[in-house]
């Protein structure tokens, strides 16, 4: 990436209408807020941003770029009439490190490297954010591992995906869907144009890592639900031992599952999404 075109800025400037240039690895599911740089320009390195930062509502990260809005003004696709509130990106580099493969976000109105792929839709926000809650639920994350092939998790990909269409859900699970990606997404002011979207003027939520982890657990088990997998599926999909446990042939999210034991002693992920499968069962859901 280089700025001899004048298009990729170093430096913010005075007085000019510029726009931070996201790139994949500054997201991560419903955080726009996931990694900053520490300097400008080529190889600059780059930090994960802290919780008490993104504890901070007005803490925004640090791009690599700016670019003029009218670039990006200029490149939008035809067919909105005006620039939106905010953008859904998805990282287009996927690595065997990570704990997920497909990792979706809403990110403010901003630039876009090719790293950041875009989805662009003229739906209603709420059901927007049902599309970002199925992109990152551990359902079609797992259908995501056995297709895709290499690093890079292209549009083509995307396309071939088994995403729910709009017409699958119904206003009770958009309204509970959209209450918890809305909680998740709306962690600074730069994403108060989705809350209203959503119709909430609040102010942004708290970042509390608990209270996220129960919230992606509780849409993970909808999304179950959705799906039409019994609970020996789920528990499957999170960890295949359920069934093999003596000679299992593979293992479905093994950094998640490694990370999580090193951290909290305990495959975290695993109990809190069956856990609220089954309450989701109770309630006859």
């Amino acid at each position: 990436m280089s700025n001899d075109s004048n298009l990729f800025l170093t430096e913010k400037p005075e007085g000019e209408d510029v726009l931070p240039l996201y790139e994949g690895k500054l997201i991560h599911h419903y955080d726009h807020r996931f990694n900053t740089f520490l300097s400008t320009g080529g190889d600059a390195p780059y930090r994960q941003v802290e919780v008490s930062e993104k504890n901070d509502s007005s803490f925004e990260l640090s791009p690599r770029y700016w670019v003029k809005s009218c670039h990006v003004f200029n490149n939008l696709p035809k067919h909105l009439k005006s620039a939106p509130a905010y953008f859904i990106g998805f990282r287009k580099t996927c690595r065997a490190t990570d704990n997920r493969t497909l990792i979706t976000s809403f990110v403010p109105y901003t630039a876009a490297s090719d790293k950041l792929q875009l989805i662009f839709s003229n739906q209603p926000t709420k059901l927007l954010s049902c599309l970002v809650a199925n992109a990152n639920s551990i359902p079609l994350d797992y259908i995501v591992r056995q297709k895709l092939g290499g690093t890079d998790l292209t549009y083509l990909y995307m396309r071939q995906f088994p995403f729910l269409p709009p017409s699958a859900y119904t206003e009770a699970d958009i309204a509970y869907i959209s209450s918890r990606v809305l909680e998740l997404s709306y962690t600074s002011y730069s994403m108060r144009p989705l809350a209203e979207a959503l119709g909430y003027t609040g102010e942004p939520f708290p970042w509390d890592e608990d209270r996220r982890a129960q919230l992606k657990a509780e849409l993970d088990a909808y999304y179950a639900k959705l799906y039409g997998l019994t609970r020996d599926e789920l528990a499957y999909i999170l960890d295949p031992t359920t069934k093999y446990p003596t000679d299992c042939p593979t293992v479905t999210f093994p950094t998640l599952q490694n990370n999580e034991l090193k951290k909290y002693g305990e495959y975290r992920t695993q109990r809190l999404v069956l856990a609220a499968f089954d309450e989701l069962t109770r309630q006859g859901i």
